[in-house]
Order: structure tokens, then C-alpha cells, then sequence
């Protein structure tokens, strides 16, 4: 079971970084936190991988994930932070996002679902907190149905 959980884990990783060249990798640098965000459809993962990080994949799901490391230290380690959000439709119509903190080994990740249509462009404004500055960090990402 450890071994399946470890080559699911690499998978993600690998999916990830993957992910973030293939689309350009998106950061921003707000005060002392390097902020690496993307969002992407769910059905790019695999359901092994789904279900191990508990995404529900479908057509019309997307997956926002943040990962939020420290500028003013040596090596930028990973933080934890308090993170939330709320994602906006171009009709105007909000929804709560709400992140869920993975941790693997020494990378920490923060995972939020958002449901959209064909075509759709969701705006996503988010507040991170790391118990010594928030920071705001707004992006927006177009979703299509595969």
C-alpha cells in the first residue's frame, strides 16, 4: 500500500511539473511569500491520483492548486499558510473556494475544486495569510470541456 502511495505521489509531482511547463508556470511574488499557482480541468489526472487527493474529476470540475514558499529564507522553503477564496463567473456569480493543505515531504500544497462550463472564464481572488502578512493574489484562468 506504502508503495502504491509513494508511486502515486511521484506521479502527481511529475504531473505537476509537467503542468507548469507545458502552460507556463505562474507565480507572484507578494512580500516574503513566492506564490506558485495553476489552474487546470481535473480529468487531467489520472483516477488514482483523483482519488488518493480526493478531486472529483469530471468534464466540468477544475482543480486550483497554490503552493506558497518563503522568499526571505535561504532556499525559499515551503510554508504553511491560511489560505481562502472565492472564485467569479464573468456572469457575476460567486462561489467560496474552499483549500485543502497536502503535505509531501517537504512541498506543501493547497488544493481547491471549482465547478465551470465550456469555454467559461473564472476569476479567482484569494487571501493568504502566513500568521505574519496576508497578501492577495488574483488570477484568472479560461476552462474548456474536454
Amino acid at each position: 500500500m506504502k508503495t502504491s502511495i509513494i508511486k502515486l505521489f511521484i506521479a502527481f509531482s511529475l504531473s505537476l511539473f509537467l503542468m507548469s511547463n507545458v502552460s507556463a508556470e505562474n507565480m507572484k511574488k507578494l512580500g516574503n511569500m513566492n506564490v506558485h499557482y495553476m489552474a487546470i480541468g481535473s480529468t487531467f489526472f489520472t483516477p488514482e491520483i483523483a482519488k488518493v487527493y480526493g478531486i472529483t474529476r469530471s468534464r466540468y470540475n477544475g482543480l486550483i492548486n497554490i503552493s506558497v514558499l518563503d522568499n526571505s529564507q535561504k532556499n525559499t522553503p515551503s510554508k504553511t499558510v491560511s489560505i481562502t477564496g472565492k472564485a467569479k463567473n464573468n456572469l457575476g456569480q460567486f462561489k467560496d473556494l474552499e483549500f485543502k493543505e497536502v503535505k509531501e515531504g517537504g512541498a506543501i500544497y493547497y488544493l481547491a475544486q471549482v465547478n465551470y462550463s465550456n469555454e467559461e472564464t473564472i476569476h479567482f481572488d484569494i487571501m493568504i495569510n502566513d500568521g505574519k502578512e496576508k497578501q492577495q493574489l488574483k488570477f484568472s484562468q479560461t476552462f474548456y470541456v474536454d
